[in-house]
């Protein structure tokens, strides 16, 4: 992970706001304006089955089966609180093959965000792997379930909600579900990402466009 990164991303933090980190990059904006919640039962199950479709179908057309990746997930915790600590439970339910956690492996950085408590650490997990060995729409679901009380669901430390993002090592693309609101997928070059931007343009944010559109050199 961190050989790749320092030859193909030199720059990037691995962190959230991948997009305001790299030179091309893409923010869609998912759910189509709809609110997730109703007055009948809270939520809105049309918005869920209409964002995980969107973030399925930017995740088919940035992942095939054979392209090696990336597997990253991002736990926030803190160095000296013990209690109330949920184990790691976000690759163990989405493997095929639970064989593959004997290759994951974990570095341990400073706390990525401005905040006033000390102690505070980011542990980055990391998983070579190909697309056909993860069960890619739950866990893609659990992403979108950040903020709410929905299943399936990410085991997480206590003071975050982990961060889970691809690397595509064959394309040298990233993509990054940050939660139902939104995903950010970033490249190398403009021309890789740029058919995916003129097919699924109307899930851009009318205020993003612009930006993006210079990003990605379109006329």
């Amino acid at each position: 992970m961190n050989d790749y990164l320092q030859t193909y991303h030199p720059n990037l933090r691995r962190t959230p706001h991948l997009y305001h980190q790299s030179e091309f990059g893409i923010h869609f904006s998912l759910g189509d304006d709809l609110s997730p919640l109703n007055d009948v039962d809270g939520i809105n199950n049309d918005y869920f089955q209409l964002v995980y479709q969107q973030a399925m179908t930017i995740f088919d057309e940035l992942f095939h089966p054979d392209d090696e990746l990336i597997w990253v997930t991002n736990m926030y915790k803190s160095k000296y609180e013990k209690k109330n600590v949920r184990p790691l439970k976000v690759y163990q339910p989405y493997l095929k093959d639970k064989r593959a956690l004997y290759r994951l492996h974990v570095h341990t950085y400073p706390y990525p965000f401005e905040n006033d408590e000390e102690g505070d650490e980011m542990q980055q997990f990391s998983l070579n792997c190909k697309r056909n060995d993860i069960r890619i729409l739950p866990l893609l679901k659990s992403a979108i379930h950040e903020d709410f009380p929905l299943k399936p669901r990410f085991g997480g430390y206590a003071i975050g909600y982990p961060d889970v993002l691809f690397v595509n090592t064959t394309k040298n693309v990233t993509f990054f579900l940050y939660d139902d609101r939104g995903c950010e997928v970033t490249s190398l070059n403009a021309d890789t990402i740029r058919p995916l931007y003129e097919t699924y343009k109307s899930w851009i944010a009318e205020y993003d466009r612009q930006d993006i559109e210079e990003r990605l050199r379109i006329k």
